[in-house]
């Protein structure tokens, strides 16, 4: 069954209600001062099941807005989701302001379907009523309420007629809007909660995309925490699952009512994120006053709403009429994709004056403006492949897994998966996917750092390997691979912790090679009574500078042991220790620090550090003040 959501629109008192109830048999006017009022003041609901043209039924949800100006907030947070509005023009009034305000929201939402119905068409005689529709056609002509692609439908509530020829309109126009996605990310925007005595906590909304089941787990955004679906309803009736295009209430546990609040979101756990800042294509209607960069007005998107600040992209102020690329920095996290329609309205005197559509939900904070335009006009191309591509490019060399594609663009994993494998110059780097132009620069930054470092460190064979990445700025998957292929590729060795280039190796001249010989020498004659290694250091024929870095060499290379600042050991000396306390295990399995410096000869100051060399080598463990050889 193809599931529609149809919403009214018009101004106050111009019987959309009254039709509502006419054509579902439900009043949608649900609160006590509703009725004593005789006003709509919150949203309302009703459902509706038509035969399709092909026998197929079609099941309408109504929402049913408020039609006074001091409600138009409300107003906002039943149509962001509709597929179809009734524009509601009653025919004793004709054209009045909030059926204005009413319809140039409806073309900011890009809302694709509806039907001009002139109500109260009884109240008036048929010159009149000819009048009003003449005047009505002129107001909607050239939109998507044309009345050559939707002519206007006169009704009476009243006296029921026009109900069959609205309702064949409504059926016709069901048809033609194309079904939504039940396989995208569920997201069911928040319109209104409450407590059922028995079950708990209750969240309503329209299901925008996606599919929602009994026990599925659902995160809330902005909040993040995770509830349970214990049960769904979908326009009224228990169900098994609500699918996209569905009125649907959800019985959640774990959250209690006052936990939740109109304007949040209901989505798929951990593929989602909110954000404070996104880049949109913003119009202004053509009543509007133009729009000075930085000024704040109120944002509305689905149910949600709160206060933004909007930065244009390439001018200080954006005409009347006029569209352009801004940046809306939030003052409340909200959970946005691309493609969410949302509404502007001016902070003071609060009046809707533009609208329109977001293109990036996680926006960089420093690329260039130039560069943020080119973005932008990829992503309003329609060009799914191509927009991914952009996307994964301004990423740079450490591209982006699918995890994140999905949390920036809102597209389920598999479509992600498919469009990068069919984006052009990207390539798949680990578990990332990257512009492949963006690799040959990180294939050329890690050869460069290890050149500066060949030249500045001759007596060094290579770099570190983890210094080598932070230096290009990489991410280990992505490093590691790079170094991969440039190995393969005979350009660089890689082993252990050290990258060099091919065929590099230590440059030293004669009083380099002089100095590095004294160096093993002075600690290899000595054994284990070695001498302080600044008094060695200071003795040398090279500068200070370059004498460590010959004694790094010796380190690296294991030729010699650091034990201490200033004790470093030969590794033959070290080795020749070892031997000497596996020939003292045959004797004792146990030795203490006297009978170890009896041993080998040394003093106290050599014993310790040697002991506890020993202890980390695991030759050795301590026990109390002895030590048992391994």
């Amino acid at each position: 069954m193809k599931s529609v959501i149809a919403g009214t629109a018009g101004h106050i008192d111009h019987g959309k209600t009254a039709l509502v109830k006419a054509l579902t048999g439900i009043d949608a006017d649900r609160l006590a001062e509703e009725k004593r009022r005789g006003i709509t003041i919150d949203l309302g609901f009703a459902h509706l099941e038509l035969p399709g043209s092909s026998g197929e039924r079609i099941r309408f949800g109504f929402i049913d807005v408020p039609g006074h100006e001091r409600f138009v907030r409300n107003m906002l947070a039943g149509v962001g989701g509709i597929d179809l509005v009734l524009l509601v023009v009653a025919a004793d009034e004709g054209i009045k302001p909030q059926t204005r305000e009413h319809f140039e929201i409806c073309r900011q939402l890009r809302i694709p379907r509806g039907i001009t119905v002139l109500t109260k068409s009884d109240a008036v005689d048929p010159d009149i009523r000819e009048a009003v529709r003449i005047e009505v056609e002129d107001f909607v002509r050239g939109s998507f309420l044309d009345p050559v692609r939707s002519p206007i439908v006169a009704t009476s509530a009243l006296t029921g007629a026009g109900l069959d020829e609205l309702k064949q309109r409504l059926v016709a126009a069901a048809e033609a809007i194309p079904a939504r996605r039940t396989d995208a990310i569920a997201r069911l925007p928040i319109d209104r909660v409450f407590v059922m005595k028995g079950h708990g906590t209750v969240a309503t909304g329209t299901l925008i995309s996606g599919a929602i089941g009994k026990e599925d787990e659902l995160q809330v955004f902005p909040a993040g925490r995770r509830v349970r679906v214990r049960n769904v309803q979908v326009h009224g009736r228990g169900a098994e699952r609500a699918v996209a295009g569905e009125r649907t209430a959800l019985n959640l546990g774990g959250v209690e009512a006052a936990e939740l609040a109109r304007g949040m979101m209901l989505a798929q756990p951990d593929l989602l994120a909110t954000t404070l800042r996104a880049d949109v294509s913003l119009s202004l209607l053509g009543s509007a006053h133009p729009l000075k960069t930085r000024s704040r007005v109120h944002l509305h998107c689905y149910a949600a709403e709160t206060i933004a600040e909007v930065v244009l992209h390439a001018a200080d102020k954006l005409a009347a009429g006029e569209t352009g690329f801004a940046q809306l920095r939030l003052a409340e996290p909200l959970q946005l994709v691309p493609g969410d329609r949302f509404i502007i309205r001016q902070f003071s005197p609060v009046v809707t004056i533009g609208g329109g559509e977001v293109l990036d939900a996680m926006p960089g904070r420093r690329s260039a403006a130039l560069q943020r335009q080119l973005f932008l006009q990829e992503l309003v191309s329609g060009d799914g492949v191509k927009a991914l591509a952009a996307r994964i490019a301004r990423r740079g060399p450490n591209g982006a897994t699918i995890a994140e594609l999905v949390t920036e663009t809102g597209w389920p994993p598999d479509e992600v998966e498919k469009l990068s494998r069919a984006a052009p110059n990207v390539t798949r780097v680990d578990d990332r996917v990257i512009a492949s132009a963006a690799v040959e620069a990180a294939t050329t930054s890690v050869m460069g750092a290890l050149n500066r470092f060949h030249k500045q460190n001759p007596l060094i064979a290579g770099m570190n390997r983890e210094a080598l990445r932070k230096e290009s700025n990489l991410a280990p998957g992505v490093f590691n691979a790079i170094v991969a292929r440039l190995a393969y590729d005979h350009k660089l060795e890689a082993g252990g912790e050290q990258v060099r280039l091919s065929g590099h190796g230590v440059v030293m001249n004669s009083d380099e090679l002089a100095a590095k010989q004294r160096i093993e020498k002075a600690f290899a004659s000595a054994g284990l009574k070695v001498p302080l290694l600044k008094d060695v250091m200071a003795a040398l024929p090279v500068d200070r500078a370059r004498g460590q870095k010959l004694l790094t060499l010796l380190l690296r290379d294991r030729v010699l042991v650091k034990l201490s600042d200033d004790l470093v050991f030969h590794r033959d000396a070290l080795e020749a220790l070892r031997s000497t306390l596996q020939q003292q295990k045959q004797r004792s399995a146990q030795i203490n620090v006297a009978d170890f410096k009896e041993l080998t000869g040394v003093s106290r100051k050599y014993a310790i550090p040697l002991l506890e060399y020993l202890d980390r080598e695991r030759v050795t463990r301590r026990v109390g003040d002895n030590r048992v050889i391994l």
